[in-house]
Protein backbone atom coordinates (compact mmCIF):
# COMPACT_ATOMS: atom_id res chain seq x y z
CA UNK A 1 0.00 0.00 0.00
CA UNK A 2 0.85 3.60 -1.07
CA UNK A 3 -0.09 6.75 0.79
CA UNK A 4 0.35 9.65 -1.69
CA UNK A 5 0.20 13.55 -0.25
CA UNK A 6 0.24 16.29 -1.80
CA UNK A 7 1.19 20.27 -1.28
CA UNK A 8 2.71 23.26 -2.61
CA UNK A 9 -0.69 24.13 -4.88
CA UNK A 10 -1.94 27.96 -4.34
CA UNK A 11 -3.30 31.28 -5.92
CA UNK A 12 -0.63 32.63 -8.40
CA UNK A 13 -0.43 34.88 -11.42
CA UNK A 14 0.39 34.17 -15.19
CA UNK A 15 4.35 34.28 -15.10
CA UNK A 16 4.84 33.36 -11.56
CA UNK A 17 6.16 29.59 -10.52
CA UNK A 18 4.79 27.06 -8.01
CA UNK A 19 6.58 24.20 -7.14
CA UNK A 20 4.26 20.77 -6.15
CA UNK A 21 5.62 17.87 -3.68
CA UNK A 22 4.48 14.63 -3.39
CA UNK A 23 5.53 12.89 -0.21
CA UNK A 24 4.39 9.09 -0.29
CA UNK A 25 4.50 6.29 2.29
CA UNK A 26 5.61 3.05 1.69
CA UNK A 27 9.45 0.80 1.23
CA UNK A 28 8.04 0.62 -2.68
CA UNK A 29 8.74 4.61 -3.71
CA UNK A 30 11.73 3.83 -5.72
CA UNK A 31 10.46 0.85 -7.42
CA UNK A 32 7.41 3.37 -8.30
CA UNK A 33 6.74 5.00 -11.71
CA UNK A 34 5.15 8.44 -10.09
CA UNK A 35 3.29 10.99 -12.05
CA UNK A 36 1.50 14.05 -12.16
CA UNK A 37 -2.13 14.60 -13.53
CA UNK A 38 -4.55 17.39 -13.58
CA UNK A 39 -8.38 17.85 -13.69
CA UNK A 40 -10.28 21.29 -14.26
CA UNK A 41 -14.20 21.67 -13.59
CA UNK A 42 -16.25 19.85 -16.21
CA UNK A 43 -12.71 18.44 -18.26
CA UNK A 44 -11.27 14.54 -17.80
CA UNK A 45 -8.14 14.28 -16.09
CA UNK A 46 -5.07 14.61 -18.33
CA UNK A 47 -1.23 13.80 -17.77
CA UNK A 48 0.79 16.11 -17.19
CA UNK A 49 4.80 14.45 -16.28
CA UNK A 50 5.75 11.08 -15.46
CA UNK A 51 9.09 10.29 -14.01
CA UNK A 52 9.88 6.54 -13.97
CA UNK A 53 12.08 4.19 -11.74
CA UNK A 54 14.88 4.79 -13.51
CA UNK A 55 14.40 8.83 -13.96
CA UNK A 56 13.28 8.54 -17.14
CA UNK A 57 10.54 12.15 -17.49
CA UNK A 58 7.83 12.32 -19.92
CA UNK A 59 5.42 15.40 -20.20
CA UNK A 60 2.79 16.53 -21.83
CA UNK A 61 2.99 18.97 -24.66
CA UNK A 62 0.91 21.61 -22.74
CA UNK A 63 3.55 21.60 -20.48
CA UNK A 64 7.05 20.79 -21.66
CA UNK A 65 9.80 23.48 -21.74
CA UNK A 66 7.89 24.50 -18.24
CA UNK A 67 7.32 21.97 -15.83
CA UNK A 68 9.68 19.55 -14.56
CA UNK A 69 8.97 16.47 -12.62
CA UNK A 70 12.10 15.19 -9.98
CA UNK A 71 12.12 12.91 -7.35
CA UNK A 72 14.25 12.00 -4.32
CA UNK A 73 14.11 8.53 -3.44
CA UNK A 74 15.88 9.04 0.06
CA UNK A 75 12.99 11.50 0.58
CA UNK A 76 10.09 8.98 -1.12
CA UNK A 77 9.37 13.01 -2.46
CA UNK A 78 8.55 13.74 -6.21
CA UNK A 79 8.59 17.17 -7.17
CA UNK A 80 6.76 19.18 -10.13
CA UNK A 81 8.37 22.83 -10.85
CA UNK A 82 6.04 24.67 -12.66
CA UNK A 83 7.34 28.10 -14.31
CA UNK A 84 5.69 30.24 -16.77
CA UNK A 85 2.49 29.52 -15.48
CA UNK A 86 -0.33 30.18 -17.79
CA UNK A 87 -4.46 30.68 -16.74
CA UNK A 88 -4.95 27.24 -18.56
CA UNK A 89 -3.02 25.55 -15.88
CA UNK A 90 -5.67 26.04 -13.78
CA UNK A 91 -6.76 22.85 -12.24
CA UNK A 92 -6.65 20.20 -9.23
CA UNK A 93 -3.11 18.55 -9.37
CA UNK A 94 -2.53 14.97 -8.44
CA UNK A 95 0.28 12.74 -7.34
CA UNK A 96 0.03 9.06 -8.63
CA UNK A 97 2.04 6.22 -8.64
CA UNK A 98 2.18 3.12 -10.19
CA UNK A 99 4.46 -0.52 -10.10
CA UNK A 100 4.99 -0.89 -14.18
CA UNK A 101 6.69 1.64 -16.80
CA UNK A 102 5.55 4.46 -18.17
CA UNK A 103 2.24 5.43 -18.64
CA UNK A 104 0.37 8.60 -20.04
CA UNK A 105 -3.09 6.73 -18.76
CA UNK A 106 -4.79 7.85 -15.15
CA UNK A 107 -6.64 4.17 -15.59
CA UNK A 108 -3.16 2.63 -15.37
CA UNK A 109 -2.05 3.96 -12.23
CA UNK A 110 -2.25 2.06 -8.49
CA UNK A 111 -2.66 5.02 -5.87
CA UNK A 112 -3.36 8.76 -6.10
CA UNK A 113 -3.28 11.73 -3.55
CA UNK A 114 -6.13 13.97 -2.74
CA UNK A 115 -5.10 16.38 -4.85
CA UNK A 116 -4.12 20.01 -4.44
CA UNK A 117 -5.46 23.26 -5.89
CA UNK A 118 -3.73 25.28 -8.30
CA UNK A 119 -4.78 28.59 -9.88
CA UNK A 120 -3.54 31.15 -11.95
CA UNK A 121 -4.68 34.56 -12.47
CA UNK A 122 -4.39 36.42 -15.73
Amino acid sequence: QVQLVESGGGLVQAGDSLRLSCAASGRSFSSHTMGWFRQAPGKEREFVASITRGGGTYYADSVKGRFTISRDNAKNTVYLQMNSLKPEDTAAYYCASRRGDYSGSYRLYDYWGQGTQVTVSS
